[in-house]
């Protein structure tokens, strides 16, 4: 099994060392960073397949870490945050985090969260079976290459929004549900999943879309889910 390398990023240093303990268990090796720019620098001197972070530190909180680790890097970031409000969550997702985990947490949760974004990270990097573009419109989806083209040119996606975006255009035509949107590509049963997912959706639609706010690809149908329209 190959040993992957988990970025924790927290000012507490006691939450540091309980996820350490928590993911050593489970084969990952843990490499540690107290602020945002702690995490930056570790990013540099060290091979980072995922990243846990928390939103409120010193130097460099975790919002504005996520937006500069966004600029060149699609490796899986789940933030942690303090608080329970869906605010805090929604603002970690729109900053570009794939997921979120509410502190104080379940290591279980934790590490069930931190498998389900390293099977669909591993997955994006793996090389496919046979030769698999799909193509609507102008939009296309590559397995082989893992990515996206619209008119030719290439799309940047986290791991996240090129399975939610593989899922619709594999299925073209047909809707699915929120709940299970989550299910397919979280790969876990669906639990309050709204915001994840819409958050999601909606930042695939501004990068594939001329105009968002009217798409051509990416459909909602409302009260019952997304589709990507058949062109």
């Amino acid at each position: 099994m190959e040993k992957f390398n988990i970025l924790v990023c927290d000012d507490d240093k006691a939450i540091v060392d309980a996820i350490e303990i928590y993911l050593k268990q489970e084969g990952y090796h843990i490499i540690k960073a107290y602020n945002g720019l702690e995490a930056l620098k570790a990013l540099e001197e060290h091979e980072i397949h995922l990243i846990l972070l928390d939103i409120m530190m010193p130097k460099l909180d975790g919002l504005n870490a996520t937006v500069k680790i966004r600029e060149t890097l699609n490796i899986p970031i789940i933030i942690l945050s303090a608080k329970s409000e869906d605010t805090d969550k929604i603002l970690g997702l729109n900053f570009g985090a794939d997921d979120y985990i509410t502190k104080p947490f379940n290591p279980l949760e934790l590490s069930a969260r931190v498998k389900s974004q390293m099977r669909r990270y591993t997955a994006l990097g793996s090389i496919a079976e046979k030769s698999n573009v799909i193509k609507i419109g102008e939009l296309e989806l590559d397995k082989d290459a893992k990515e996206v083209r619209v008119s030719g040119e290439p799309v940047k996606l986290t791991a996240t929004e090129y399975g939610i975006l593989q899922l619709l255009m594999e299925n073209a035509g047909k809707v699915f549900s929120i709940d299970q949107i989550y299910e397919k590509v979280w790969n876990e049963l669906s639990f309050a999943p709204e915001n994840t997912v819409s958050v999601h959706i909606r930042r695939i639609r501004e990068k594939i879309e001329i105009n968002p706010k009217e798409p051509r690809y990416l459909k909602v149908v409302w009260g019952i889910g997304y589709k990507i329209e058949k062109i």
